[in-house]
């Protein structure tokens, strides 16, 4: 096999998928139709902020990391409240938009794998429950904080089972989503330092509100996920006795 000339230039180095692509691998790794509407807006902007930073070589699983230690700012600023509760919005949200830029860097880069997507979902319920911490430390009541966060959960884990059970389908876009759980909070957030005398109520305005979003989230979600499932035993061949 020849060799290389000394200072030719190498085989060129493959580029980067352009935004069209991004979203036919992205529909694919989820086994999903072309997004749509707002999806597509969000991950044409994914693309473009994760170009750069797959480019320059950055790692899904730093990423990750990233996502995960960055809620942690937000718990001193919480607990001092006043002005340092504006913080928590930007800490909130930052750590949201990180948290999608791994999956498109990784979808980028072709490095998607099943650990990855396990260490993000975990990245994703941790930073959740910082979140809800943050909130409770600008003065949201407690048991709506845990009310809320245990419907999020649910949520999350039902149709983590049902991924399990063998349903690719994510089954239905909810309106408590992360996205809409990390604008919530952060909403909270900006009120409350914007005006500290009224914190208290405005954490638990946010509490409450996400209180709302999980149980609708419930009540779209869960029957979705039992058709579906009928669905998947339906193409099952049952066992002969």
């Amino acid at each position: 096999m020849p060799s290389r000339v000394p200072g030719a230039p190498g085989p060129a180095r493959p580029g980067l998928p352009d935004r069209a692509e991004h979203l036919r691998r992205w529909a694919a790794l989820h086994d999903a139709p072309p997004p749509r509407g707002v999806v597509r807006v969000w991950l044409g902007v994914v693309h473009a902020l994760a170009r750069p930073l797959a480019a320059a070589g950055v790692t899904p699983g730093a990423l990750t990391a990233v996502g995960l230690l960055l809620p942690l700012a937000a718990l001193p600023a919480a607990a001092a409240g006043g002005r340092w509760a504006l913080v928590v919005p930007l800490v909130v949200v930052v750590s949201g938009v990180v948290d999608s830029l791994d999956g498109g860097v990784a979808v980028l880069r072709g490095r998607t794998t099943a650990g990855g997507a396990v260490a993000d979902a975990v990245a994703d319920r941790v930073a959740d429950a910082l979140a809800l911490v943050a909130l409770w430390l600008l003065g949201a009541p407690g048991p709506v904080v845990v009310a809320a966060g245990a419907g999020a959960a649910l949520a999350e884990y039902a149709r983590a089972r049902t991924a399990a059970a063998g349903v690719r389908d994510v089954g239905v876009v909810t309106v408590g989503e992360r996205p809409s759980r990390v604008l919530v909070v952060a909403a909270a957030g900006l009120v409350a330092g914007l005006r500290p005398d009224d914190a208290l109520l405005w954490a638990a305005v946010g509490a409450w509100a996400l209180l709302a979003l999980a149980a609708v989230s419930l009540v779209q979600l869960l029957p979705v996920l039992a058709r579906l499932l009928r669905a998947l035993d339906a193409d099952r061949p049952r066992e002969v006795l």
